[in-house]
């Protein structure tokens, strides 16, 4: 029996809240984009992933890929972010403007989105660019 897209997506959010580590988890992300290609949500945590795991280029692909389905995701933008300055891309102001403008009107979307980043900081402790991120949005 095959799985659907929706329920692996499910089992690996699962997966990754119950600690497991995210190297582990990156093909399981990497199988649901190519399930499903037009899956904001799952390039946005494929992107996270990578960053994660200190793979920036990979990451700064899977963030591009994830915003450009869904402009208006904060996370999308804030992996997008962080990905750029990881790979000391230009343009990472211009993406947490956009992510702050959608978190202001959207206080549900903000508080995910700071719990993730929290969730990133407890993870990856020295992670310098997520936690400038972090004090651009607060």
């Amino acid at each position: 029996m095959t799985q659907t897209v929706e329920t692996l997506f499910d089992e690996g959010i699962e997966r990754y809240k119950a600690g497991e580590d995210p190297a582990e988890l990156i093909p399981v992300f990497k199988d649901l984009c190519d399930r499903a290609p037009k899956s904001s949500a799952a390039w946005a945590c494929l992107a996270w992933l990578y960053l994660l795991t200190d793979k920036p280029s990979a990451g700064l692909k899977a963030a591009q890929k994830s915003v450009k389905l869904n402009p208006q995701d904060p996370q999308s933008r804030v992996n997008l972010a962080v990905a750029m300055l990881d790979a000391g891309k230009p343009g990472v102001r211009e993406q947490v403007e956009i992510a702050e403008q959608v978190m202001t009107v959207a206080d549900d979307l903000r508080a995910e989105v700071m719990q993730s980043i929290d969730d990133g900081l407890a993870r990856k402790p020295d992670w310098k660019s997520l936690a400038r991120v972090k004090q651009w949005l607060t």
